[in-house]
């Protein structure tokens, strides 16, 4: 039989990083979940990608039990590590803090591929792209689409 849910966590943790310290003590701990053992198991599995903040959904189920699963970097986060900044632009359309290639936004795309909401490269292109402009990044070059 089935274990019946009783709540989903979302959060956003630097891999290998999890500690019961805020946000992740008070959300889990309203929850009933043991924090000390989400963080051992979310440690474990991410030691990979440490110092990457990484979205996790913890569904949390009637027993107090738990499971999670790891999604890839935010698309923000990524843009930010391929060009080098440290963070977008106050103001978008007028102060402009770098410029990204398209090659550069497909390799973010086919990461990101399985935790978007689209079926082909291209539109994750797209997407990616509006997320670049919006923080004040520029698209260098024309779209090879």
């Amino acid at each position: 039989m089935a274990k019946e849910v009783s709540a989903f966590v979302k959060l956003q943790i630097k891999g290998g990083a999890a500690n019961p310290a805020p946000p992740i003590g008070p959300a889990l701990g309203a929850k009933g979940v043991n924090i000390m053992e989400f963080c051992k198991q979310f440690n474990g599995r991410t030691q990979d990608q440490a110092g990457k903040v990484l979205p996790v959904i913890i569904t949390v189920y009637n027993d107090k039990s738990f499971d999670f699963i790891i999604k890839r970097p935010p698309v923000a986060a990524q843009i930010m590590d391929a060009i080098k900044i440290k963070g977008g632009s106050a103001e978008s359309n007028r102060k402009k803090v770098g410029s990204i290639n398209w090659d550069q936004i497909k390799k973010i795309a086919e990461d990101k591929m399985p935790d978007m909401n689209c079926f082909t490269v291209e539109s994750a292109m797209s997407m990616i792209a509006g997320t670049a402009r919006s923080m004040g990044v520029n698209v260098s070059g024309n779209k090879p689409f």
